[in-house]
């Protein structure tokens, strides 16, 4: 590890003593396990540093502006309630809202959770029943998972609990919402978040990251989803981030027997995002859904890693994943399933669309399949390339202009990830924020919000 590697490591390692001094001054003594569990995060961060270009997962992801930033770590949740209730999702629904990291029960609603429900902040549980929470936190990624998953564990202190009692079925969505702040100096955040779901139990889980314009802070999230035999989750990452800010996610699935887990990664914003999505199926039956959209513009660079295990026979995974990128935009995809000895009849397919707006623009996708088992159905693709030329001809001939054309091929490239979307809010969110975001000489952003008011009509 060279010197400049070590010092950077150096710099975020004295952040977590500071913390840890402070945390000790404020509340003494805690749990030995977490003290353990820390201290085996920073030993692992430690040994393997930022990781670097020449690591194959990170080949075309540079993250120097992470490694070599001066990041402190926020003390208070203050944030402007008009600010956050413009930011804010209209959608009814109990909700969970941190400030930097930090937990803000003035943003946050949960007075009426339904019976088979826990839904707190992580520093509430580890202070109520560390016990019951300690066992799984922790059990699917480890400090092993990658760099960031060791750091997330070292800084671990808040962050959010799910967890759902046998047959539970949550009627309203759960935000949890995560809030970038706009300061004198940036800050880091590291939220961990446990999601247990029970036999039979479901929910919509819709977590939401955004911020104020000139935020330029960094957020390690570590997640970690546990689904029992027969649970269904669908689970929303909306990811609207400011572009000065920087967004590592490491999300691990373990399901059981006919669990079903549905996931819509949408990416909007952020300036250098990496999100690793890893799904381990255990159990005959079980199925996954990775669902995928990212816009990038100007310099934004967007990195979306996912693995899918077929661990058990009768297993059944789907992902499709599209990308737009403008300007000088760069965009990265690396899909792998792995179908394990013995995991015969199962069902796998992965599909990878890019559209490129722009000369500079560049995607670099890599769908990947890794098959020990020979009864199986298995199918992958990636395709890159511009607009059809005849389809916006087709629409021009319709008394359509060339540059609306256009915008309306790009919205409804889109939309074959969108139409999936249950949520209205959510949809047609995303597709305003693409539609507001392509390049002014498509004009979009006042048509799609005249045929949404239409549609209400």
């Amino acid at each position: 590890m060279s010197e400049e590697v070590q010092s950077d490591v150096k710099r975020f390692l004295d952040r977590l003593d500071e913390r840890v001094a402070e945390r000790l001054a404020a509340q003494g003594t805690e749990p030995s396990w977490i003290a353990a569990r820390r201290q085996a995060g920073a030993a692992r961060f430690e040994a393997l540093g930022f990781p670097h270009r020449r690591i194959e997962e990170w080949k075309y992801t540079d993250v120097r502006a992470i490694a070599r930033g001066d990041f402190r770590l926020a003390t208070d949740a203050d944030f402007s309630p008009a600010t956050a209730a413009r930011l804010t999702l209209p959608v009814e629904a109990h909700r969970l809202t941190f400030v930097d990291g930090v937990f803000a029960p003035a943003l946050s609603r949960l007075d009426d959770l339904p019976g088979g429900v826990q839904l707190v902040p992580l520093s509430r549980a580890l202070e109520e029943n560390h016990e019951a929470v300690g066992g799984p936190l922790g059990r699917l990624t480890g400090v092993e998972f990658s760099p960031f998953a060791a750091l997330n564990t070292a800084f671990m202190e808040e962050g959010a609990v799910l967890r759902l009692a046998p047959g539970t079925v949550v009627e309203k969505p759960i935000i949890l919402q995560f809030l970038s702040r706009a300061g004198e100096a940036p800050v880091m955040s590291h939220p961990r978040i446990l999601l247990e779901m029970a036999g039979r139990s479901q929910a919509t889980v819709i977590e939401h990251h955004v911020g104020e314009e000139q935020a330029a802070n960094f957020t390690n999230l570590v997640e970690e989803i546990i689904l029992d035999r027969g649970a269904i989750l669908t689970h929303y990452k909306l990811q609207e981030a400011p572009l000065g800010d920087l967004h590592v996610a490491s999300i691990h699935i373990e399901q059981a027997r006919d669990s079903r887990y549905t996931s819509f990664n949408l990416n909007l914003g952020g300036g250098l995002v990496r999100n690793d999505l890893v799904a381990e199926l255990n159990g005959q039956g079980a199925e996954t859904h990775f669902n995928g959209l990212f816009y990038g513009q100007g310099r934004q660079h967007v990195d979306n890693h996912t693995l899918v295990n077929h661990n058990a026979p009768h297993t059944f995974s789907h992902e499709n994943y599209k990308g737009i990128l403008d300007d000088r935009a760069h965009g990265v995809f690396n899909g792998k399933v792995i179908v394990k000895r013995d995991s015969q009849k199962i069902e796998a397919e992965q599909s990878n669309a890019n559209l490129l707006l722009s000369d500079r623009a560049e995607i670099d996708t890599k769908p990947e399949l890794e098959i020990y088992a020979d009864d199986v159905k298995c199918a992958h693709g990636a395709t890159t390339g511009q607009l059809d030329e005849e389809a916006v001809f087709a629409l021009r001939t319709r008394g359509i202009d060339a540059q609306t054309a256009r915008g309306l091929l790009t919205l409804a490239f889109a939309g074959e990830v969108l139409e999936q979307v249950d949520l209205d809010a959510i949809a047609e969110r995303v597709e305003l924020a693409v539609a507001g975001k392509l390049p002014e000489r498509f004009n979009l952003a006042g048509l799609v919000e005249t045929a949404a008011a239409l549609n209400e009509e």
